[in-house]
């Protein structure tokens, strides 16, 4: 939409004939003040943060998916980290993201001091500081330390993360209650220039609200008293509870910012074996009821593990569905599940995805496991099955598997997701009812029960997936996931420590039992709960922010160590995870998961004071490892 704007060119011409930024900080007005308007500035803003596809296959997909326990990469999982990616995502956010709407802030002021101003723009200042908040918020949340004060023709300081987080806590609180709602709706230009609310301030100011809340529950184990008060405070106000009030943003074809950040075709972004793990057997939901009589015969009897196969599926992970291939479809399974990702060799789908386009891998289910000389041990047909394997290095075993990680074999995002014709959802209304049901089991001060916030972000999450015919049967289900947690507000139940279970042995077919063990979350009270109310939320959430939100899943396990994440394997040592052994592969611990991303190095070259500063605001060394303030601690 800028790029088709006239008085944009002029705008950046402006821009480009300046040696340097800082000229824009002294001056931000180097075009005509009449002609530079806020609006461009928090349009171009947003579209940076969208992500182009250089940046969102580094960050959304290598290191936010990974992290966050969406998809299999092998990134902050196992402890390793790109600098150049990070290097990257800096940058952009620096030089473009938090400049471009620290410019447009600065030209609102001045325009306002002035007095000569349009109606519009004291409410898009309003507006700048929301998003500003939010560009922030996701610094803070990869990197930690980051400025509060830049952009001001000085050298910033660096704020420790408290600092940061208090900061932007006060500007949603004043920007939100700053917003004049009886201001005129903004006519059609203006609203091309918003493309995420068309300069609905009433939705912004939902939005801020409901932001606010995400913020000040991120304190909540670190700070309590405090992330009390701001929730309270923003939950008293308006905040997105419907649908037709999500903050998202569309996707377009091709290469730009506002290209899908999932949409590279040579990503596989199969289901995860976290997220399988959460929803086999959640909610007691058939597979018979959710798919087509014609692939009924699929479909394998309850507690059922599928195949063994000893000598080829690793089995040193604390991942309960380790060492099986599953040679059907689970008998219950979430009924988000199937909407969200598609079956292996069900090529009649409509939403099947066949990437990458330019091979047959997507079309190709039958592969092989094969001996130390390679020969063909047993052929595996892995149409209409479904499987979720954990990271790691799986050794020999794994150099003998033809099978667990081939695009063809595994059950991966439908098409819908993943072809340019969605909304990229920033915060979504189930976000909202989940933080509520949080905060009523915390004994904070909010405007509905736990139980109907909980039940309520279920039902939105169900609508957006369309499944909602199946909510009810699901709401009052006590079946047990691979985890060990049920469905049911009202049932708090503990697992047993172990299911019986029946299984094949791949290489001879024999029948066999066994008791499967639930895993102990042991970095969640000890390992000793699987099923309580805070537990419950935040695997229903997990769920709900299933493809789009990344970030707020791995902040929820920093936060809270929840929903159980399994460790990666270790048939041989992990290089950049020494600390995860043979030895300890069954308990959990903070410093089997990546924490952070480090300061890329041209950071700490080109501003060593800067640097310095930043990283010892962080309280501890500049590594994946250290957790941030708010997160769980060594």
């Amino acid at each position: 939409m800028l790029k088709n704007t006239n008085l944009l060119v002029l705008m950046l011409f402006a821009f480009m004939s300046c040696s340097d930024f800082e000229e824009i900080n002294i001056n931000p007005t180097a075009a005509n003040k009449d002609q530079v308007q806020i609006e461009y500035f928090i349009n171009s803003s947003i579209g940076g943060a969208q992500q182009n596809p250089h940046i969102s296959e580094r960050i959304f997909v290598l290191y936010w998916n990974d992290a966050g326990r969406m998809t299999r990469v092998g990134t902050l999982s196992e402890g390793s980290a790109n600098d150049g990616w990070s290097s990257d995502y800096y940058n952009g956010y620096v030089s473009s993201w938090l400049r471009n709407i620290n410019a447009g802030i600065k030209i609102a002021d001045e325009q306002i001091a002035s007095g000569n101003f349009r109606e519009h723009t004291p409410n898009l200042k309003q507006v700048a500081r929301i998003w500003r908040a939010y560009i922030m918020s996701e610094m803070t949340d990869n990197f930690g330390p980051i400025p509060i004060n830049g952009f001001e023709g000085v050298n910033p300081e660096y704020s420790d993360v408290k600092e940061v987080y208090y900061y932007m806590l006060q500007e949603l609180d004043e920007a939100t209650n700053a917003l004049d709602l009886t201001v005129s709706n903004p006519d059609d230009a203006l609203k091309k220039l918003d493309p995420a609310y068309e300069y609905d301030f009433k939705k912004w100011q939902k939005y801020g609200n409901s932001l606010r809340m995400r913020l000040a529950m991120r304190l909540s184990e670190v700070d309590p008293a405090k992330a009390q008060a701001e929730f309270e405070s923003a939950v008293s106000n308006d905040f997105i509870t419907e649908a037709t009030d999500n903050f998202s943003v569309k996707e377009t074809a091709g290469w730009s910012d506002y290209t899908g950040v999932i949409t590279r075709e040579w990503w596989d972004h199969e289901v995860s074996a976290t997220l399988n793990n959460l929803m086999i057997g959640l909610g007691g939901v058939t597979s018979q009821s959710l798919l087509s009589a014609d692939k009924h015969g699929y479909i394998k009897p309850a507690n059922y593990m599928g195949l063994k196969f000893d000598d080829h599926f690793t089995s040193m992970t604390n991942d309960p569905s380790a060492g099986f291939f599953f040679d059907g479809l689970h008998n219950k399974i979430d009924p988000r599940a199937y909407d969200l990702f598609k079956i292996p060799g069900d090529f009649s789908d409509p939403e099947f995805n066949s990437y990458p386009s330019w091979n047959s891998n997507a079309s190709t289910t039958k592969r092989s496991l094969v001996d130390a000389s390679d020969n063909i041990v047993k052929e595996i047909e892995s149409a209409f099955t479904w499987n979720a394997y954990p990271g790691g290095n799986w050794g020999d075993k794994g150099s003998k598997n033809k099978v667990y990680g081939f695009t063809g074999t595994l059950p991966r995002l439908a098409n819908k997701y993943r072809n340019n014709s969605n909304s990229r959802i920033f915060f979504a209304s189930w976000e909202s009812h989940f933080l509520i049901a949080e905060a009523a089991v915390r004994g904070w001060a909010v405007p509905m029960t736990g139980q109907v916030a909980y039940e309520q972000g279920i039902a939105q999450s169900f609508a957006y997936n369309g499944v909602a015919s199946h909510l009810t049967n699901y709401l009052t289900s006590q079946d047990y996931s691979r985890v060990g947690t049920s469905v049911s507000w009202s049932h708090t139940t503990e697992p047993s420590s172990s299911v019986l279970v029946t299984y094949l042995d791949g290489y001879s077919n024999l029948p066999g039992t066994m008791n499967l063990q639930y895993p102990d979350n042991t970095i969640y009270k000890n390992g000793a709960v699987k099923n309580d109310l805070l537990t419950k939320i935040i695997t229903q959430k997990f769920i709900a922010q299933t493809p789009w939100l990344p970030l707020e899943t791995w902040n929820d396990h920093r936060r809270l160590g929840l929903p159980f994440f399994e460790n990666p394997a270790v048939e041989k040592p992990l290089t950049d995870m020494p600390q995860l052994t043979n030895g300890n592969f069954m308990t959990n611990r903070i410093d089997f998961y990546g924490q952070r991303l480090k300061y890329p190095s041209n950071f700490s070259s080109n501003i060593p004071g800067g640097y310095q500063q930043a990283v010892g605001k962080l309280g501890g060394p500049d590594t994946v490892f250290t957790p941030l303030w708010w997160a769980q601690q060594n």
